[in-house]
């Protein structure tokens, strides 16, 4: 018997996957090999619990519905919250994924093809659709299938949610009031290694939408005390943040300023001319760029525009660099994406920055960690997006650290204050290995010289 294979590219598979989270897709039926009758389709895939259609039309789109309910010829009309429409053919953009609307019914449990009221696949055990807007989903329908109704494959899949947890956490952690003291009084009284240095300036790099003013939005309402909103957060396809921005935080309302900076930046976008530019990037990490300053991308700052810092000294420049990545699209970063952070990477690393990698968003990614954070460490898929993000963007794993950033809640939470604290703590270690390497550099300018000239030179001393 000849082995039936699914029909998705592998990219297909990976866009698929970020609209169903944490599962493994398991082929049920195939139209082409099984048969295009809704009798071949409910053999092959009633009571198999979450199922995803995948339908194929001749003008090469790929498109679908996914419910968590069973299918039984019940013939009754069947409500699921959970259940979408989606199209996979949305270039350089991740999928359209349309939503019921309201208590709506997701699709009918007929004896027919599976009937969703905008879509109708099979009918009369046919290699076709139809599609028309019902009161359930509603969508365009040249994005969502072309308007093309022949279908030239119809494949099902089971969605099989990865468990059980590890059997151990791949990170420890201590999730008690204790650990979250101890964090917030190490942040509040670090002290950079350089003496003269009183702050560590933290850049956030990342896509648009990923999660970079948020991160600083969360970790000031921690160390206030209450939610805040300091710096413009969005979910936009182009970048909410147009300027360079430096944030101080403080502890408590009118407290003491903490010992770091965080820099937010313009984000990352698909096209070239667009969204945040490498050379302006560069210029930021050596402190030329001052607070405020107006991004423009098609013309990258110059030596004499305003709001470029000719004079630069250690407390100017960047300490260390985070990039920010949203978990949901770890799998769906596309090559254009790639090849900026590979630029990114390379011209940070010529520059002797550290680097770390925060997964923004892992309570949306994996239902384990919305059910409790303290999950994180113990997901299956929070560590295999883990991995997938160090091999893909060249970070160790060692470097990449995932968070949860306060977006709908009202009150502060325990565990979610940990994870942001934590990262914060990392942040402060890589900056002290800049510094370090910052006054090996210098002695080392001295002892030459020294050794040309005779005289001793001071070493630059920590505090």
């Amino acid at each position: 018997m000849s082995v039936v294979t699914s029909s998705l590219s592998n990219d297909q598979q990976k866009k698929l996957l970020s609209l169903l989270g944490p599962v493994t897709l398991h082929l049920l039926y195939k139209a082409t090999v099984h048969g295009f009758t809704a009798a071949d389709f409910h053999s092959r895939c009633d009571k198999q619990g979450p199922t995803i259609i995948v339908a194929y039309n001749s003008t090469g789109f790929v498109f679908g519905a996914y419910t968590t309910k069973d299918y039984t010829q019940s013939g009754e009309d069947v409500i699921d919250k959970k259940a979408f429409l989606y199209s996979l053919n949305t270039p350089g953009k991740e999928p359209l994924k349309v939503v019921g609307v309201g208590e709506q019914c997701a699709f009918t449990d007929g004896a027919t093809g599976p009937n969703y009221g905008a879509l109708v696949f099979l009918p009369g055990d046919t290699p076709a659709f139809q599609s028309h807007q019902g009161t359930s989903f509603k969508f365009d329908e040249a994005a969502m299938h072309g308007k093309n109704l022949v279908l030239t494959e119809f494949e099902v899949y089971r969605a099989e949610v990865l468990g059980p947890m590890l059997p151990k956490p791949w990170r420890k952690n201590q999730w008690t009031a204790e650990t979250k003291n101890r964090l917030a009084e190490i942040i509040q009284s670090y002290k950079p290694a350089i003496q003269t240095v009183q702050q560590a300036r933290i850049l956030l790099v990342g896509p648009v939408g990923a999660g970079k003013s948020s991160f600083f939005n969360s970790i000031n309402s921690v160390f206030r005390g209450n939610m805040t909103c300091q710096a413009i957060a969005g979910t936009a396809d182009k970048s909410v943040t147009t300027q360079f921005r430096t944030y101080t935080i403080k502890a408590g309302k009118g407290g003491k300023a903490l010992p770091l900076i965080l820099c937010d930046t313009m984000g990352l976008e698909e096209k070239a001319d667009a969204g945040l530019d490498i050379e302006d990037l560069v210029s930021i990490y050596k402190g030329h760029l001052k607070d405020r300053y107006q991004f423009a991308p098609s013309n990258p700052l110059q030596l004499d525009a305003p709001g470029y810092r000719k004079v630069v000294t250690v407390s100017d420049m960047i300490h260390c660099v985070v990039y920010v990545v949203d978990t949901c699209k770890a799998s769906i970063l596309s090559q254009n994406m790639r090849d900026k952070f590979a630029s990114i990477r390379k011209k940070t690393n010529q520059l002797g920055l550290p680097q770390i990698l925060l997964m923004t968003k892992v309570d949306e990614a994996c239902p384990l960690v919305a059910n409790d954070l303290k999950n994180v460490y113990q997901s299956l898929y929070i560590q295999r997006k883990a991995r997938e993000l160090s091999e893909s963007l060249g970070i160790p794993l060692s470097c990449v650290l995932p968070v949860k950033n306060y977006s709908d809640e009202l009150e502060l939470e325990q565990d979610t204050d940990i994870l942001l604290f934590t990262a914060v703590q990392q942040m402060l270690n890589f900056a002290d290995s800049f510094f370090e390497n910052q006054e090996l550099q210098t002695e080392g300018a001295h002892q030459q010289h020294a050794s040309l000239t005779g005289i001793k030179s001071p070493r630059l001393t920590p505090e």
